[in-house]
């Protein structure tokens, strides 16, 4: 029988379940969906949707691993053997790689921006307001639009996730955490200080703080809620699997509770970087997933040691998204372990592989390939669309299936045995019952109601 891992220290597991959560979910799609949906409306209703909804899922997944030691799929078959609640494992199995492979696209991206800050081609971007902005969109379609470079981009993204995802639990995702994410956490706070101090910046620090209670809609409730969810990487096994290595005295609610709080502030921060770059500058908020590669050129070109800036900005950025398409990847990588019984090496190759090739539509629907940049029916984009239904209605879907199946079929009483243990008396239990069995099931249902008849 092949050896499962377990992380070596529970700040290890922290690191790498953030390291799950911060990446460019915080720093690339939370600021240009809250640009799109109203900027601080959204923002109030994201923060209550973490906490009321995001962390009392992120726990129940977190338990459910620890309990079983299994992941997704045999976590669920371990409690439920019988029925069909095992296809939520395959649900979320299949999810990480439908979600890998586009945001191993958006990953490459950055690997790419690090090569352009390297070579001093941010230094050109020296017009202001306008011009910056007009040559910044100009040099981002082009840098996209070429089919070589976003396939070559792509696959070495997913060979450094390989890589490390091969490595194992400790030697490679813990190890690999603990040395990076507080780097990135470091060059963020400088780079929202030289934000902040941007002539207009205070235009966009209004548009990110002071909600317009108006703007909210059922559109900006479930753009909230798909934030939330695809931010701390849940409704898809992730936290299943990567609770699966929780040693049992760890103490489960602390953990998580610091992972959800490391998760908000990374991306709470990241708006106070890029809402002050784009109001200086003169730019939409509202401008789409292109909108972190369109500002911060622009800002590294203002600033002194721009480039030096922006090349590490970028390399870390790219880091953070490696920390989160290796949890992506791991979640197959763990299925074909525990139930094939594949060695990790040939399991993480294997699972790679069947990423790249799914993504390759997701890397040529950003200008190379005509048909794949506007889709029939949908009008939109193959990467917008394959994050629509991934990002937001599938981890919907599976975050309301894993809150019904923990507080119904696996039984609160039990998953609270189990998040109990090794923590002693869990204060809030009450709360979380509520959440777990009623709260967070009625809200999604509404959310994912709402969103299919709109």
């Amino acid at each position: 029988m092949i050896k499962r891992g377990n992380w070596n220290s529970r700040i290890g597991f922290i690191l790498a379940a953030s390291g799950s959560a911060v990446g460019l979910g915080n720093i690339w799609r939370f600021p240009y969906t809250a640009g799109k949906n109203g900027g601080a409306a959204f923002l109030v209703i994201y923060l209550a949707a973490i906490l009321a909804l995001a962390l009392p899922v992120l726990l129940a997944e977190a338990a459910l691993g620890r309990a079983t030691g299994k992941n997704p799929v045999g976590a669920f078959k371990a409690i439920a053997p019988r029925g069909l609640w095992k296809s939520v494992g395959y649900l979320g199995v299949t999810a990480g790689f439908m979600i890998l492979s586009y945001y191993a696209v958006i990953a490459g991206w950055t690997l790419g921006y690090f090569f352009k800050a390297v070579s001093g081609e941010f230094n050109r971007l020296t017009a202001a307001g306008h011009d910056a902005a007009t040559m910044s969109r100009h040099g981002f379609a082009s840098f996209t639009s070429s089919p070589v470079l976003q396939i070559i981009l792509l696959a070495v993204f997913l060979g450094l996730t390989i890589y490390v995802t091969s490595r194992g639990v400790s030697g490679g995702i813990e190890r690999w955490s603990k040395m990076l994410m507080p780097l990135l956490l470091g060059l963020l706070l400088l780079l929202m200080v030289r934000a902040l101090t941007l002539k207009g910046a205070g235009a966009g620090v209004a548009f990110y703080l002071k909600p317009d209670f108006s703007l909210i809609t059922p559109s900006v409730v479930i753009a909230a809620m798909g934030q939330a969810f695809f931010s701390l990487s849940l409704g898809i096994g992730t936290m299943i699997t990567y609770g699966s290595y929780v040693k049992k005295n760890e103490n489960l609610p602390a953990s998580t509770g610091w992972i959800a709080l490391c998760d908000t502030l990374i991306a709470v921060t990241a708006g106070f970087i890029i809402f002050p770059a784009v109001f200086s500058q003169g730019m939409d908020p509202a401008e789409g997933p292109g909108l972190v590669f369109n500002i911060l050129p622009v800002i590294f070109a203002k600033i002194p040691m721009g480039q030096v800036f922006g090349a590490f900005f970028f390399l870390l950025l790219a880091i953070a998204a490696l920390t989160t398409t290796v949890s992506l990847l791991e979640v197959p990588v763990a299925y074909f372990i525990d139930e094939r019984g594949w060695p990790r090496r040939r399991a993480a190759w294997i699972a790679g592989g069947i990423c790249l090739v799914f993504g390759i539509p997701a890397a040529l629907s950003q200008g190379s390939v005509g048909f794949l940049t506007r889709l029939p029916l949908v009008n939109t984009d193959f990467l917008s669309f394959w994050d629509l239904i991934w990002g937001n209605l599938v981890l919907s879907i599976g975050a309301l299936l894993i809150a019904v199946f923990v507080g119904w079929i696996w039984k609160s009483g039990n998953a609270l045995l189990e998040i109990t243990r090794g923590s002693g008396r869990f204060r809030p239990a009450f709360l979380w019952v509520i959440a777990i069995r009623y709260l967070a099931p009625v809200l999604i249902l509404v959310i994912l109601l709402s969103k299919i008849l709109s």
